[in-house]
C-alpha cells in the first residue's frame, strides 16, 4: 500500500539505507523519523515532527553553533554576521548558496589565529586584518584548493559590501589581493560516451534511474530543475520551466524541445505524479535527496566517478563536438555569457584542428 504523508521525503545514505524526513520546505529544518513506516510509533513521530517545525527557521541565521555568544563588535565574525543579515545581494541568493556560504563563514570563525592558539579568527579585530591574514585562511585549506578559494571568494564579498556601506574599521578589501589557488579547472568529471552507454546498460528504459539520466542528458538541466519536471510542463513537444538557480534575483523562463530519445524514456515510465521523478513514497525529490539517490545509481552502474552535474557537462561537450556554436550552447544551457560556452567550443575546435593538422608532424622525405 502506498503511504501518502504531507511533507514526507526520503533519500539514501551512502550505504543504500533509506532515510525518512519530515520537511515543510524552505526555511524549515529536516526532522528525521526512525520508526518503521506504517506503525503507530511512526505516526506519533510524524505528528511530533510536524508540530516541532510549525514555525519556519530563519534561513539566514540557521547555520552555526547554538551555544555561541554574540560576536564581539568590530571583529571578523561581527562583520560577516552583519553581511549575512543586511547585504541585499546575499539575501537574494538561493537558500542552498546562502547555506553553503554560511558554512564557509563558520569554518573561518573556528580557525585559530596561530597553530595551537586559543584565539580564533572569528574574534580577529577588523582593524588588524591584512592580506597576510586572509592568505593564511586560504592556505589552511591547501589540501582542498576549492575550499580555500571558497573562503577567499566569500570574504571578498563581505569586504566589498562593508566598504560600500562604510562600515567603520573596514577600508580595504584585503581578500581581493589574495589570488585563488589554481586547482583543477575541469571540476566535476565529464561523462564519456562509453560511460553513458555503461549506465544505460545497467539501467534500461523503464527504470527510474534511466529516466533521471535522460532528463539530465537530453535537456541539459541542472538537478534543481530536473526534479521539478513533469508531464504538465510539456506542451506542443517542448518542455517549459523556470530555472531554480538565481530565481530570487531574476526569473529565467526556458523552453526546450523534447528530443525523441527523451520522449521514449518518458513513455517507458508511465505515472500520475506531478513530477517525473518521485521517491518510493510518491513525493518529489529534494535537490540534495536526488543528488544522493542518483549518486547511488551511478555507483551501482560501476561509475563512482560520475555525477548528475557531469552529465550536463557531457551534453555540452557532445554538442560542441557536433558543431554547436557558443550562442547555441548558451540557449541550450541557459548561460548568460559566451564565456562558459567558449570552454566547450575551444576544446572542440582544438580536437578538430589537431585532427586536421596531425599529418603535418610527419617529416617530408628528402628528395621529394
Amino acid at each position: 500500500m502506498e503511504l501518502r504523508y504531507k511533507y514526507l521525503y526520503e533519500d539514501l545514505d551512502r550505504h543504500g539505507n533509506v532515510r525518512i524526513y519530515v520537511w515543510r520546505g524552505k526555511g524549515h529544518k529536516k526532522v528525521r523519523i526512525r520508526e518503521e513506516v506504517g506503525t503507530p510509533a511512526f505516526r506519533r513521530a510524524y505528528d511530533a515532527a510536524l508540530e516541532a517545525e510549525a514555525e519556519p527557521a530563519d534561513p539566514v541565521v540557521a547555520v552555526g553553533r547554538k551555544d555561541r555568544k554574540p560576536p564581539k563588535p568590530d571583529t571578523l565574525r561581527w562583520l560577516c554576521e552583519r553581511y549575512r543579515k543586511e547585504c541585499a545581494e546575499f539575501l537574494l541568493l538561493g537558500d542552498q548558496t546562502r547555506h553553503v556560504r554560511g558554512l564557509i563563514f563558520e569554518s573561518i570563525y573556528e580557525e585559530p589565529t596561530e597553530p595551537g592558539a586559543s584565539t580564533l579568527y572569528g574574534d580577529f579585530p577588523n582593524d588588524r586584518l591584512s592580506v597576510k591574514a586572509i592568505r593564511v585562511l586560504r592556505d589552511r585549506k591547501i589540501e582542498y584548493p576549492e575550499a580555500g578559494n571558497g573562503r577567499v571568494k566569500a570574504l571578498r564579498q563581505v569586504f566589498k559590501w562593508a566598504i560600500e556601506e562604510e562600515v567603520p574599521g573596514v577600508r580595504v578589501n584585503y581578500a581581493r589581493d589574495v589570488p585563488y589557488f589554481e586547482g583543477s579547472k575541469d571540476g566535476f568529471h565529464t561523462w564519456t560516451i562509453e560511460e553513458i552507454e555503461q549506465f544505460d546498460a545497467r539501467w534500461p528504459l523503464g527504470t527510474k534511474a534511466r529516466l533521471a539520466k535522460d532528463l539530465l542528458q537530453y535537456t541539459g538541466a541542472r538537478r534543481s530543475d530536473a526534479v521539478t519536471f513533469g508531464r504538465q510542463m510539456i506542451r506542443n513537444g517542448k518542455i517549459h520551466f523556470t530555472e531554480m538557480k538565481g530565481r530570487r534575483r531574476v526569473l529565467k523562463e526556458r523552453e526546450l524541445p523534447v528530443l525523441p530519445q527523451l520522449q521514449e524514456s518518458i513513455d517507458a515510465m508511465p505515472g500520475d505524479h506531478l513530477t517525473f521523478l518521485v521517491t518510493e513514497f510518491g513525493a518529489p525529490f529534494t535537490e540534495a535527496g536526488f543528488g544522493n539517490w542518483f549518486r547511488d545509481r551511478c555507483d551501482a552502474a560501476g561509475l563512482p566517478q560520475c555525477s548528475a552535474h557531469g552529465l550536463r557537462k557531457a551534453g555540452a561537450t557532445i554538442a560542441a563536438d557536433n558543431g554547436a556554436t557558443e550562442h547555441q550552447l548558451m540557449a541550450i544551457y541557459g548561460w548568460e555569457s559566451p564565456k562558459q560556452a567558449a570552454v566547450y567550443t575551444k576544446k572542440a575546435n582544438r580536437k578538430k584542428l589537431a585532427g586536421d593538422a596531425m599529418h603535418l608532424v610527419v617529416p617530408v622525405k628528402s628528395g621529394t
